[in-house]
């Protein structure tokens, strides 16, 4: 989904993931609905953990990124103030074929969407401890937990994220711990952060305030029109029909995705400090956002 940039605007690489609520927010940047200015948009669509391990180099000037990623991309980026995802009383879920509790997950096999996710993260603090993991692409985990393996490694549970959320039960999987319900347990009401558009630190002052503007203006074109924009996102929706991809989009592109505001930024904050406090970030991290 690249195109040539023009020789006179200033080339903006962007990199999403390849799901519905992602493609919701970029829907007006990708299908030209907004006048750009000096800037040109291209977009590149790979799943998360390959966005962050991509952001380690800084190839994309915006990118989404994991909030546990971030931790160790602050050198290069800052966060914009939209575009997160957040997880307002729900989120990742653990799922089995069997029930079991949060304790037993301490002795299972879980089968993770990468070791930089938010979900890897918030997992690893509900536990309290490092845990058995088997790395498998974020597509595939239902598949490898109804199977009991993936590639001859033994999978007891899966960490699920995007519209996994809504389609284990066709597996007739378990809901083990929703971790945003945990989160805002724990939390006594924050949501959990979990993905952002962050924003390449080099690009200037004046290039990094347009940018996040301009993404502002694709996020709130998408929720002014609801359903052209989730008619393109729809093409990303594995085994999601229009309303299942109507709830999916509403869940992650929202008021928080407007702004993160005071709360969401707070919920960023105590996330990165408790990583730290768990031992899983090597350095206590302070979000740096733009403008702030």
């Amino acid at each position: 989904m690249t195109t040539s940039p023009s020789s006179t605007k200033q080339l903006i690489r962007v990199g999403h993931s390849p799901d519905p609520d992602d493609a919701f927010m970029f829907y007006a940047l990708a299908k030209d609905k907004l006048d750009t200015g000096g800037y040109e948009f291209t977009h590149e669509l790979v799943d998360i953990e390959t966005l962050n391990q991509r952001a380690f180099g800084g190839e994309l000037e915006l990118t989404a990124v994991s909030i546990h990623a971030y931790a160790f991309l602050r050198d290069k980026y800052m966060l914009c103030n939209c575009g997160a995802s957040m997880g307002d009383n729900y989120g990742p879920m653990v799922v089995a074929k069997d029930e079991c509790s949060v304790e037993d997950l301490k002795s299972r096999t879980i089968a993770v969407p990468g070791k930089l996710t938010s979900a890897f993260l918030s997992l690893r603090l509900c536990l309290g401890q490092d845990f058995d993991y088997v790395l498998v692409p974020f597509d595939q985990i239902i598949p490898a937990v109804a199977a009991g393996e993936f590639e001859g490694k033994k999978v007891d549970a899966g960490l699920i994220i995007h519209e996994g959320q809504l389609t284990y039960g066709d597996q007739d999987l378990k809901l083990i711990v929703d971790m945003g319900v945990w989160w805002h347990d724990l939390t006594g009401g924050l949501p959990l952060p979990l993905g952002a558009n962050a924003i390449r630190k080099d690009l200037g002052d004046e290039t990094i305030v347009e940018v996040e503007r301009l993404l502002k203006e694709s996020i709130v074109y998408g929720l002014d029109n609801r359903q052209p924009a989730l008619d393109y996102a729809l093409q990303y929706g594995r085994d999601l029909d229009n309303q299942k991809a109507d709830k999916f989009v509403g869940m992650y592109v929202n008021d928080w995705t407007r702004d993160f505001g005071d709360k969401g930024r707070e919920a960023v904050a105590l996330f990165l400090k408790m990583g730290h406090e768990a031992g899983v970030l090597p350095e206590l991290v302070e979000p740096e956002f733009v403008g702030r």
